[in-house]
């Protein structure tokens, strides 16, 4: 087993080191929604605090029912009875991993989680690279090469994780891609993991957005959860639906061994946002604007120094590409370019290599969640600002973030 802690978090207690020791730092690194928690879920949150049983390991049927009224709404039918709920969307996939079993395909770059956690389950991970400006879906032509070429070497190849939209680049696969990767799913009998934790963050909801569990819905787990449409990530909490009884079954017997329930009391907030009631369906509406107006502004930053990056439309990441912009002669990998964003111009950035990229590609994360402000009431001015990148603490960001770009690619 070769894992250590995880880059991102990693990552941020480095720069949080760095800022307590007085070190002005820019925190692009960390992909946390940087957002106060909503003042009616903190209300239901504390009426449950007196509930400390621990409850059904599927989860509470309140939060199995919202779930499937959240996707049902949607266009995703879903029986409560194959919700699964988990403290977070991560352990959930990392139980499905486990429950699934064998080899998992997985887009590159990709979330740096998923190869891990395919590590820690005795699993290997067969990397697909993914197709251009459709970040977070393997390339169905490559995936029907690399999967029969494994299995020709005796390897068990059983899943297949997309992420829509995708962390790290921002983007979303098209229909099409979508479409094609769901019917090579049958071809090859592979289980679609569809980790769609950003879904509501899509920048434009009118511009369509097709989960592989509409087209291929019998071999289809959607993950999904709140800390990143609500800001919820510190509360722990994620929902699965499952497309069978049968692999339910599996994922409640290892959630039975490594987490028992979620917490109860988080759980009743829970329930409480999946009905999505009007005040949280306009928090994430501003949320979602925000999330746009200031990827966009980073994105325009970035392109206007000459480094390629596609234009971000989901969630609040983007993934610059800055193999041969000027200035850069001497860098040689992106552990080498995020170290020297950060060491000489205080900028935090993930290098691609982490989220399984070619180390010598000068390719980084860039998550511009935490530019919203330092206090509460700063993010709460920005979500309700007409124009948030004109508020002064934004606005700064902005300029060290397009200050640091230039004299970068000045050398």
């Amino acid at each position: 087993m070769n894992v250590t802690l995880s880059a991102t978090l990693a990552a941020n207690e480095d720069i949080e080191r760095r800022r307590h020791a007085g070190q002005r730092v820019l925190n692009l690194a960390f992909g946390e929604a940087g957002l106060p928690v909503h003042p009616a879920l903190q209300e239901r949150l504390s009426a449950a605090s007196g509930q400390n049983g621990y409850g059904p390991v599927a989860g509470a049927p309140a939060l199995r029912e919202a779930a499937a009224g959240y996707w049902t709404r949607r266009g995703l039918p879903t029986d409560p009875a194959l919700v699964v709920c988990g403290p977070g969307s991560k352990p959930l996939l990392y139980g499905l991993l486990l429950a699934i079993g064998g080899d998992i395909v997985l887009p590159v770059p990709s979330w740096v989680s998923y190869a891990a956690q395919a590590d820690l389950a005795g699993m290997r991970s067969l990397p697909v690279a993914t197709l251009p400006g459709e970040g977070g879906a393997p390339d169905p032509d490559r995936v029907a090469a690399a999967v029969r070429r494994a299995r020709a070497e005796g390897r068990q190849v059983r899943s297949l994780l997309v992420t829509l939209p995708d962390n790290p680049t921002g983007t979303l696969a098209s229909a099409e891609t979508v479409k094609r990767l769901a019917e090579l799913a049958r071809d090859l009998d592979l289980v679609i993991i569809s980790d769609e934790i950003y879904r509501d963050l899509v920048h434009d909801p009118a511009a369509g957005f097709v989960s592989p569990a509409e087209l291929a819905p019998e071999r289809t787990v959607v993950t999904s959860g709140l800390s990143k449409s609500l800001a919820l990530g510190g509360w722990r909490i994620g929902v699965a639906r499952l497309p069978a009884a049968g692999l339910r079954d599996r994922l409640l017997a290892v959630a039975s061994e490594i987490w028992s329930s979620p917490a109860a009391p988080v759980q009743q907030a829970a329930a409480y946002a999946y009905t999505e009631p009007a005040e949280l369906v306009e928090r994430v509406a501003a949320s979602r604007r925000l999330h746009a107006a200031v990827a966009r502004a980073v994105h325009a930053r970035l392109v206007r120094t000459g480094v390629r990056t596609d234009l971000p439309r989901g969630g609040f990441y983007l993934y610059p590409d800055f193999t041969g912009a000027p200035g850069l002669d001497g860098l040689t990998t992106s552990a080498g370019l995020a170290a020297r964003l950060l060491d000489e111009h205080g900028v935090g950035v993930l290098p691609g290599q982490v989220f399984g990229d070619d180390p010598r590609a000068l390719r980084a994360r860039v998550a511009t969640s935490l530019l919203y402000g330092e206090t509460a009431e700063q993010r709460l001015a920005a979500l309700s600002a007409p124009d948030p990148l004109g508020l002064p603490w934004i606005a700064a960001s902005l300029d060290h973030l397009g200050e640091t770009l230039a004299a970068l690619t000045a050398r």
